[in-house]
């Protein structure tokens, strides 16, 4: 510990992303990117703003992302912010939205961010436990709360939530902001944000990293009535008014409406999480349910950490939690190719039959 640290960086506890490689032979499912490149539109966006421009700053308001995001989800531009990454959109909701006096609820399995946010902010928190069968009980958020910030589909579990829930939810929290994090919310899962014109409480967060393959580029956004996004930008303008570069804004804009891609994607993506999770089970693997690019699985006989282990040594990475202990012996596996799909399972009947 530095003697220069401020007092709140000394309690800090960072969250930890996954490993990241260069090595061209690993089998890299660990980290939930895509598997597919992103579109070509959107990459010949990028390749058409490199010039003379790059030494303006871009738009501070982003505003024709933001229309492109208002147009795809039916809303108005006052409807939408948008960020660098969901993960700087979701700071500043958490900063922007959510009270001090009372504790942030989100589940006890899930995106390991929020406590990291809650601590960066001095935010008190509850974590709300998942069920046996790792469901949120949508009843246990019912107390007089800070804000309730829920990943749709969850992460790492995959389960999908579902909107009658999320309504209820709604419904009896008119007093909080409501926080949907959607970032998965394109492998199976139906968006919150059909329910933003009648919940002014309710703001959903989306990313472009999964499903448009865009991890590298960095771009998120968030949903929900005036009031809130204009609590977003005046956070966001305290803090950094240019988040979105021009490339940025360019390639994001390319991806969204290039609806064809999208589409193809997705529906590989759903028919590989198939093809891994019946070949995972029939080699003795419990496979959750999942509606997202990833599933989160565990052996029936073998430990996640030893086959965590050698998976990388058979160059395939996998991510493991060892916290909090109940979900020490899964593993989550993201979705890849047919090929990489089919080249993991070979290898890993390969290290159960040892």
């Amino acid at each position: 510990m530095s003697r220069f640290w401020s007092d709140v960086v000394s309690r800090l506890s960072p969250y930890v992303p996954g490993e990241q490689t260069d090595s061209k032979t690993v089998i890299k499912l660990n980290t939930n990117e895509s598997p597919y490149g992103p579109s070509k539109k959107a990459i010949e966006a990028i390749l058409r703003c490199v010039g003379d421009d790059l030494r303006l700053y871009p738009d501070p308001r982003c505003l024709d992302l933001r229309e492109a995001v208002a147009s795809l989800e039916d809303l108005t531009v006052d409807n939408v912010f948008v960020g660098n990454g969901s993960d700087e959109v979701l700071a500043h909701v958490f900063r922007a939205l959510f009270k001090s006096d009372q504790p942030v609820f989100f589940p006890d399995i899930t995106y390991s961010f929020y406590p990291s946010y809650c601590r960066l902010f001095d935010l008190s928190y509850e974590e709300v436990p998942l069920n046996a069968d790792f469901l949120i009980e949508i009843e246990d958020y019912s107390k007089g709360n800070g804000g309730v910030i829920l990943p749709n589909p969850n992460a790492p579990t995959g389960i999908d939530l579902g909107l009658p829930s999320i309504r209820r939810l709604l419904e009896s929290q008119s007093d909080s902001t409501v926080v949907i994090d959607e970032a998965y919310v394109d492998f199976g899962a139906e968006s919150a944000a059909v329910l933003i014109q009648e919940f002014p409480n309710l703001l959903v967060t989306r990313s472009l990293s999964k499903s448009y393959g865009l991890a590298g580029l960095r771009v998120g956004y968030a949903l929900g009535h005036a009031d809130l996004i204009e609590a977003l930008h005046r956070v966001k303008d305290s803090f950094n008014s240019y988040p979105v570069d021009r490339l940025a804004s360019a390639g994001a804009i390319a991806a969204i409406q290039d609806r064809d891609y999208l589409d193809k994607v997705r529906l590989d993506i759903m028919r590989n999480r198939e093809k891994l999770s019946s070949g995972l089970s029939a080699l003795g693997f419990l496979v959750l349910p999942s509606a997202t690019n990833f599933v989160f699985v565990r052996h029936e006989r073998l430990s996640a950490r030893s086959l965590h282990q050698e998976l990388r040594q058979a160059d395939i990475l996998v991510r493991h939690f060892t916290r909090p202990a109940r979900i020490e012996e899964f593993l989550r596996i993201t979705v890849g190719t047919e090929e990489m799909v089919g080249e993991m399972l070979k290898r890993l009947q390969l290290i159960l039959a040892h």
